[in-house]
């Protein structure tokens, strides 16, 4: 399956937050939503990205918008994520990946030869009506909230 595109309807978010909380897309009615999708927990790119997006959650909740991260790990390991970083937003625990097919991030990955299933690191912005207004698909880690509030 292919990835939402801007204009789609937001596909419906399934799964618990680090506190077991379910979570979906009716959570964030009338609110502008973050949706960002990482490949692991306490990586490199996936510490600096969440970072980026805590140093910056001031301007970005002053913009309007709530941020909701999604990873195939599960609430215990978000949990761990969360607390050493401080981070001031929920995570989404997709163990089954559903949520990351839905938007088409589970995808074929390549790394030195070896092929396997992963995260394609992607964006989505989700206005108050549920409509994808932005994707980005090419994140840059470091300087993610630029590219949001872009």
């Amino acid at each position: 399956m292919s990835h939402v595109k801007v204009g789609d309807k937001a596909p419906e978010i399934q799964g618990i937050d680090q506190h077991g909380n379910a979570v979906s897309l009716a959570s964030f009615k009338g609110k502008k939503l973050v949706l960002y999708f990482y490949p692991k927990d306490d990586t490199p790119g996936c510490t600096a990205e969440a970072c980026n997006l805590r140093d910056n959650y001031d301007a970005i909740k002053k913009a309007g918008f709530e941020i909701l991260g999604v990873s195939p790990d599960n609430e215990k390991s978000h949990t761990k994520f969360i607390t050493k970083y401080e981070l001031p937003f929920s995570l989404l625990a997709d163990t089954d990946k559903a949520t990351c097919e839905a938007y088409g991030v589970w995808v074929e990955k390549s790394m030195y030869g070896r092929k396997y299933m992963g995260v394609n690191r992607m964006t989505f912005i989700i206005n108050e009506k549920g409509i994808i207004e932005k994707v980005i698909e090419k994140v840059d880690t470091k300087n993610h909230t630029d590219q949001i509030l872009a």
